[in-house]
């Protein structure tokens, strides 16, 4: 109860932003710690992304934000861990392995950090979509492979009461367009959880 007490009134003083995912899904980002302990959660916390990518944390920083990671997680109110090779190592140690209970740890799989779910992301292309909300880019600008893309499927030939004959040409005389910024560690964090709430696990 004191350590719960003295990580609020220390994360009051300096807490970072918390952005909002949807469907109670919120997304911390830290840079370095004690600085960037996120806040103390008002009510029943709710599940949430810690974004540990590049943090810097000395042991004591480290000890904090286990804190608040143990008073946080749980099995209806998963913490979703995300680190790669630039963690700090005091951090890594943390949450070595599949983490806790309730935490779920990401990482890129090319760094080899054994995380509870490894995704394949080039770090160089996670570095850019990291950077690129570093740059005061909408972090779920960076969530969507393709939104403006045109889904051309069964589905749309029924509601549009075309045959296959009758579908829109594509045009491959042209040139693709760039493949969107995405930041995929993000992006498998919120589909983690969005199958958990399908599955009625939360």
């Amino acid at each position: 109860m004191v350590a719960a007490a003295a990580l609020a009134a220390l994360s009051a003083q300096a807490a970072v932003p918390q952005l909002d995912l949807g469907r109670g899904l919120s997304y911390y980002r830290v840079h370095a710690l004690p600085s960037d302990l996120p806040a103390a959660p008002a009510g029943r916390p709710g599940a949430s992304v810690l974004d540990l990518r590049f943090a810097k944390a000395d042991a004591p920083g480290a000890a904090l934000i286990a804190a608040w990671v143990k008073f946080n997680a749980s099995a209806a109110a998963p913490v979703f861990v995300l680190e790669n090779a630039e963690t700090s190592p005091a951090l890594l140690a943390l949450f070595a392995g599949a983490g806790p209970g309730g935490v779920i740890v990401l990482a890129p799989a090319s760094e080899k950090l054994a995380p509870t779910v490894a995704v394949h992301v080039d770090p160089a292309a996670d570095r850019k979509a990291y950077d690129a909300v570093e740059g005061g880019a909408a972090l779920a600008s960076l969530l969507a492979d393709n939104p403006a893309k045109p889904r051309i499927d069964e589905a749309y030939l029924e509601k549009e009461h075309l045959s296959d004959s009758d579908a829109p040409d594509v045009e491959t005389d042209k040139d693709s367009p760039p493949s969107p910024l995405v930041d995929a560690m993000v992006q498998r964090a919120v589909q983690l959880h969005r199958g958990l709430i399908a599955l009625k696990r939360i």
